[in-house]
């Protein structure tokens, strides 16, 4: 499309089969968007694209990744807060023409597997910090290997017995993160070896850190889990990817609609002449 949507934070940049997701530096980006800087999403990583009214005379768009594409989301599992989700995009109420036809574009390009988990990421996880300080200790990755310190001030009896942990990522079945927002919160990992159970507690774990009040902070901790969940799943044998199913024919009516939303931007200003032609053509080629 080459068109740009811009809201409060965060910027969409949408491209033919993807979509460039840029958060905004400022004492209001929430910490994790400003960490993430930027992150391409291609259509076929998307399920579904969500609109509705926000609060305060806003209009929200949300695109709503497949379980699988993405190892942030997957690592997050439903624990963000509204204001730190990178999938949003808030506007003025006054641009919900506009959103409601963007959404219908993301729509028109969603894979046809949309349905369905993905066999396999499909958006890159983030650059992680090197290393982040949790309340028991000091957690590391360099790509291959994770690594736990313990600090004598936080960690339990349990920990300081079985000493500082190394794992390497082939030792890893999965990632489990637990917002440090929440109680408990904890980043585990599961190891693939069965005569080794983890203990209940995360605090009892070797193969966990916890977090506390100012430790494992989500712009942090998050895109450290979803950058080891990623190499974990790298690392998994590879599961065949089955043929897609044939493109279905454009919908006339769906077509039809688009055109219409298309005059309804046009009469309200918010596309040229020019613009209108075009899109109009480029919609009518798709019959």
């Amino acid at each position: 499309m080459g068109d740009v949507l811009a809201g409060f934070h965060t910027v969409w940049e949408f491209d033919t089969d993807s979509v460039l997701i840029r958060f905004e530096r400022g004492i209001r980006t929430p910490k994790l968007l400003q960490a993430l800087g930027e992150r391409r999403i291609p259509y076929e990583a998307l399920a579904a694209v969500e609109q509705g009214p926000g609060r305060r005379g806003t209009v929200v768009l949300r695109a709503v990744p497949r379980p699988g594409a993405d190892p942030l989301m997957d690592a997050a599992d439903g624990q963000l807060k509204e204001g730190t989700d990178p999938y949003r995009l808030v506007l003025p109420a006054e641009r919900a023409v506009l959103a409601e036809y963007y959404a219908d574009e993301i729509r028109a390009r969603l894979g046809p597997d949309a349905a369905e988990p993905a066999e396999r990421p499909l958006v890159v996880a983030p650059e992680p910090p090197r290393s982040f300080k949790a309340y028991d200790g000091r957690a590391t990755f360099d790509g291959r290997t994770v690594a736990f310190r313990w600090f004598w001030s936080g960690a339990t009896s349990a920990k300081w017995k079985a000493g500082d942990q190394r794992f390497a990522v082939g030792e890893l079945a999965d990632v489990q993160w637990r917002s440090p927002d929440l109680m408990g919160g904890h980043l585990r990992l599961v190891l693939r070896d069965p005569e080794r159970p983890a203990p209940g507690q995360a605090d009892q774990d070797p193969a966990s850190v916890v977090f506390g009040m100012g430790y494992g902070p989500v712009h942090e901790s998050l895109p450290f889990a979803a950058a080891v969940l990623q190499a974990v799943r790298a690392s998994s044998p590879a599961v065949p990817v089955s043929s897609p199913a044939p493109a279905a024919r454009p919908d006339p009516g769906a077509i039809a609609d688009r055109i219409r939303h298309l005059g309804d931007l046009h009469s309200a200003g918010l596309l040229t002449d020019d613009e209108f032609s075009a899109k109009k053509a480029e919609l009518l080629a798709e019959l």
